[in-house]
């Protein structure tokens, strides 16, 4: 077969090696001129869409619109297809999991696979998480489990599903890409209408999207946050069936948005069937959480420092604010998408208690002050800073002991620093040297 790679980052170079085995021929198309693996086909640089229609598949990167290809080669959108959608139509396990919505995929995805481990299964986690699944699936056996995390971009355009298929809380995000609301809930809802009868469909209770969405599936839905799916009960306990997990107060994961991660987590192994309540306790009592999500670095003076870049929208700030228990510093700001902040403004007014300042920084620090001020919060920095060692500076003349430093951005990385690892990283690196 004759494959198109369009989009050589870490996704391209998985799926190159994934073609390259099974025997096709494989071209390289990409807008920038990139190392690539010695004697590969390539067609780099400004004319990397050129007639693609020659070949009989066209794997796309994740982040590249499908339109984009399609403009230049109208009548390929029958060869279109990504990793994903190839992993699942190859997979040879039946046992697969697949975790959407705005929110929470991360956390939810790992929680699920160290529930699978702890009760003895193998278990493989990839997707949106940043292992392509098609850097595993040589080695998967029948009775092995695969955890996927999927974005909306990833699931634009995919023909089949998974066999438990989860949307976490779901929010406006993505509109550049996607275009508008109602087509990204469409990428969604695409992993709930590729099921069958025989799969089941998890959603979060307290989010009519997220029920839209999973009603696309054919297959028995199962709320999570309210019954017959893990809830909260009123002595915050997590419970399942009428089983108790475990106290809310012995979770390691901040923030009731976390309970409703670990309610998403447990609902979704119960669905397939891991009922070892041991393995389901012992994994979310003990998972600290990911990297960059309301990741504690250290205190120092008295003042803890936070990390949670990967808080690129403002209701992940708001979920941050609330988890930690302290006064804090807020460090927000970044690439401006020219979202409504009024709703974000009039949340966090309503937190002000909670916030000793706001350092707002980057190309949306402007906007955000001012914004941030009619709504009637005072305790607002304008920071000019450039490098992380100046917003931090910045944030420690106006901490005190017992406060927090907290990064939760709010907004995309993109100008101050390459991606949203990167901030949380030199982050992480300027409070270690202090």
């Amino acid at each position: 077969m004759n494959v198109a790679l369009v989009g050589y980052g870490r996704d391209g170079a998985v799926s190159y090696e994934y073609f390259v085995g099974r025997g096709d021929q494989v071209t390289i198309c990409d807008e920038a001129k990139l190392p690539v693996p010695d004697g590969a086909a390539t067609q780099m640089g400004e004319n990397y869409l050129d007639n693609l229609d020659r070949f009989d598949l066209i794997v796309r990167s994740s982040g590249i619109h499908p339109d984009i290809i399609l403009a230049k080669n109208p009548g390929v959108a029958d060869k279109i297809t990504t990793s994903i959608d190839t992993f699942l139509q190859h997979c040879p396990t039946p046992h697969t999991f697949g975790v959407t919505g705005t929110k929470g995929k991360g956390t939810t995805s790992t929680l699920i696979t160290k529930i699978l481990e702890a009760s003895g299964r193998r278990a493989f986690l990839g997707g949106n998480i940043g292992l392509s699944p098609l850097g595993f699936i040589n080695q998967l056996q029948p009775d092995d489990w695969v955890v996927l995390e999927l974005s909306s971009y990833q699931l634009h355009d995919i023909t089949r599903s998974t066999h438990i298929a989860v949307c976490l809380k779901m929010e406006d995000e993505h509109l550049d890409w996607h275009g508008d609301v109602q087509r990204y809930h469409a990428a969604k809802s695409r992993l709930f209408a590729n099921q069958s009868p025989d799969d089941a469909a998890i959603y979060y209770a307290c989010s009519p999207a997220a029920q839209r969405i999973a009603q696309h599936s054919p297959a028995a839905r199962t709320p999570y946050y309210e019954q017959p799916g893990a809830y909260i009960d009123s002595g915050e306990n997590v419970v399942i069936d009428g089983h108790v997990i475990c106290h809310t107060s012995e979770l390691q994961l901040l923030g009731k948005h976390n309970w409703q991660n670990v309610c998403a987590a447990v609902t979704a192994v119960w669905q397939a069937g891991i009922r070892d309540l041991d393995a389901i306790r012992d994994t979310v009592t003990t998972f600290k959480g990911l990297e960059h999500r309301i990741e504690f670095v250290r205190s120092l003076d008295g003042v803890a420092y936070y990390n949670d870049s990967f808080a690129t929208n403002t209701s992940a700030t708001i979920a941050a604010v609330l988890a930690i228990p302290q006064p804090q510093v807020l460090i927000m700001g970044g690439h401006d998408r020219m979202l409504p902040l009024e709703n974000f403004a009039k949340q966090l007014q309503e937190q002000s208690g909670k916030i000793r300042q706001v350092i707002a920084i980057g190309a949306s620090g402007d906007r955000l002050a001012a914004v941030l001020r009619e709504a009637g919060l005072s305790q607002i920095t304008r920071s000019q800073a450039s490098t992380m060692t100046e917003v931090i500076q910045a944030a420690q003349t106006e901490a005190k002991p017992g406060d927090a430093i907290v990064l939760s951005p709010g907004f995309a990385s993109f100008g101050m620093f390459k991606d949203f690892i990167d901030r949380g990283e030199q982050f992480k690196q300027v409070v270690n040297e202090l």
